[in-house]
């Protein structure tokens, strides 16, 4: 009988030793790796805590904009090149009448693996609001406009408003010069993209 009594004592002081342990491992290790929680501040001191990744809603749709190793966009990339000289009609004075103001919505298909242009004619000064959203997927996009010349030039003079990479975008612009002005939108993936495009102001397609 006292050898039973024993054997139970062990068994409950084992017990306790390995909860105790458990409990240990569980708040210096477990819990500053996996949840980045460190009540002791023992998971930094031993190094656990460097082990934890912060996981939340927006981790996948950040890795599948970021993941892609786009191209950086540089400075040389917006407008025509040094050697293209601004043609005189750029700096005519705008007319006395703009457009009529109006409004459009345009569905814009860029194919995969291929870039398109969407243009409207604006007068010089004329204003104009746009918003544009995919309908899935980021586009690489140069919106920028090209002056409207008396005679057609070997090498078209544009200069780029805004280059980026973006599934949508809102803005005023007001045209610098009269012309046509739009969006070059350049599809990298391999699968159709629709582009909705909305439009007010003083302008015409």
């Amino acid at each position: 009988m006292e050898q039973q009594i024993l054997n139970k004592k062990q068994l409950l002081k084992a017990t306790l030793v390995a909860i105790v342990l458990g409990a240990l491992v569980l708040v210096t290790a477990v819990l500053p790796a996996e949840y980045g929680i460190d009540p002791t501040g023992a998971g930094k001191t031993l190094g656990f805590s460097k082990l934890y990744i912060e996981n939340d809603d927006d981790t996948s749709e950040t890795l599948a904009v970021t993941d892609e190793n786009r191209p950086v966009i540089r400075l040389e990339k917006a407008g025509s090149g040094p050697d293209v000289a601004v043609p005189s009609e750029a700096f005519s004075p705008a007319p006395d009448t703009q457009y009529s103001e109006r409004t459009d919505e345009v569905m814009v298909t860029v194919p995969a693996g291929k870039g398109i242009e969407y243009k409207i004619n604006v007068l010089k000064y004329g204003k104009v609001k746009y918003e544009w959203l995919t309908n899935s997927g980021v586009l690489y996009f140069d919106f920028h406009g090209e002056v409207k010349q008396k005679i057609k030039p070997e090498q078209v003079y544009f200069e780029s408003y805004t280059i980026a990479y973006s599934n949508n975008m809102v803005g005023t612009f007001l045209a610098p010069f009269e012309g046509k002005h739009g969006w070059y939108f350049r599809n990298s993936s391999d699968k159709d993209i629709t582009v909705n495009l909305r439009l007010k102001g003083q302008y015409v397609l």
